[in-house]
């Protein structure tokens, strides 16, 4: 961490660290100060962690060091044993650093704080402590979604929590400890649906066979009053290749890509009027094969109780692309379904083996509403990247998200 330095002389150090092109000698010898083996610094900090055998730092409070009056800080270093950082701000004097993440409970933790005296000699603490346990008994646990498997590039992640939480800091605690890596990496950010759930997507979809790795951190860290984290099971996803099917309302006519080329185009019909199929982006939910439709399913004024085959689920209410034998004389031609996208059995076999869960079908050129982003299926992506962004308790208002080496980087304190 970097922090306003004393008003001192600088040009010198900088001059030296360009000389060493030509000679190591300028810097290693001479006596200046900042080339001395750093100097014990233990009189010259002080913790406000308890120092007598046995005795646990309470997590509910805040990690503080202060420097004597003949030093000041520079930086200040504070991980437990499952490797997680404390982040914390630094005075501007360097006189006081406080952590601003909780500390977790029944943990033990290394802090490591450098210093400097009047002349600018670098010193070096060391301190462990361990915490005790909370005395809430309140838990939060979150279990991790989809199940672990093989998707399509759309998928989202889901996070659901066992408790509510409202209050914004609160979230952003909860939403700091739950870790998404990709490898190829990808963007990303989690997006708060209600106060119990969230989901997780990158900017642009998962690049093609990805590994997607779900954790949480959550485990003993203090998220509100009287409230807790508790375990989460990790959850692996990985994708397959990038499938989108972009159906044209106005034109009766679905293109599928595979990794962004054209394998196919299918003559289909949607939603006649009034039961227009929904423009926008939707997620492949399922795989159903052969599912009974009834009229009664959507309130249709027409009946029809009709066997579908080839059956793929896009939304919760029942909206699927599936074979529709009856309308192949419309497919290509008009738009006669109550809904659904419907072609003939030997192209919808074709789709239903092409297609996968987490797989991308796209609707453009209806008259049907847009696919609402949540509560009806995965219409995440029908949110442009700030507005998802808005959505998170960490990325809401910034110009762009913070990476995690960032997040856990300890910064001063305004002076």
């Amino acid at each position: 961490m970097s922090t306003t330095p004393r008003n001192r002389p600088v040009v010198s150090c900088t001059l030296l660290v360009v000389s060493l092109g030509a000679g190591v000698t300028a810097c290693g010898s001479g006596g200046h100060p900042l080339s001395g083996k750093p100097y014990d610094a233990a009189d010259q900090v002080s913790f406000n962690t308890p120092s007598g055998d046995g005795e646990k730092a309470d997590p509910d409070k805040p990690l503080e060091v202060t420097a004597e009056d003949d030093g000041r800080i520079t930086d200040v270093t504070a991980v437990d044993a499952a490797g997680r950082y404390v982040a914390g701000e630094l005075s501007a004097d360097g006189s006081r650093w406080h952590s601003t993440s909780p500390l977790a409970a029944n943990a033990r933790y290394t802090v490591r704080v450098s210093t400097e005296d009047d002349d600018g000699a670098p010193g070096r603490e060391e301190r462990t402590f361990d915490t005790g346990r909370p005395l809430a008994k309140k838990r939060l646990t979150v279990t991790f979604g989809p199940k672990g498997g093989k998707y399509g590039v759309g998928q989202p992640v889901t996070a659901e929590l066992s408790r509510a939480v409202k209050d914004k800091a609160a979230r952003a605690v909860v939403e700091r400890a739950l870790k998404v890596e990709s490898t190829p990496a990808a963007e990303g950010a989690w997006h708060w649906v209600d106060d119990k759930k969230l989901h997780y997507r990158p900017k642009e979809y998962w690049p093609a066979g990805a590994t997607i790795k779900v954790r949480s951190n959550l485990d003993g860290i203090k998220i509100g009053d009287r409230l807790w984290g508790g375990k989460a099971a990790p959850l692996t996803l990985t994708t397959g290749d990038k499938i989108v099917a972009v159906t044209d309302a106005a034109a009766h006519r679905m293109t599928v890509y595979k990794n962004d080329k054209v394998i196919k185009e299918i003559p289909v019909t949607t939603g006649m009027p009034g039961y227009d199929t929904r423009n926008g982006v939707k997620v492949v939910l399922a795989k159903e094969g052969t599912v009974r439709m009834t009229s009664a399913s959507i309130g249709a004024s027409d009946f029809y109780d009709l066997v579908v085959h080839n059956s793929v689920r896009v939304t919760n209410s029942g909206e699927y692309v599936h074979a529709a034998p009856w309308s192949t004389g419309s497919q290509g031609y008009a738009n006669v379904s109550h809904g659904c996208t419907g072609m003939s059995s030997a192209n919808a076999e074709w789709f239903y083996d092409t297609i996968n869960e987490g797989d991308i079908v796209k609707v453009v050129n209806s008259a049907g509403d847009m696919m609402a982003p949540f509560g009806n299926g995965f219409g995440d992506w029908n949110l442009d990247w700030q507005k998802w962004r808005e959505g998170s308790a960490l990325t809401a208002g910034t110009q762009q998200a913070p990476r995690s080496e960032v997040q856990a980087r300890l910064r001063p304190e305004s002076a």
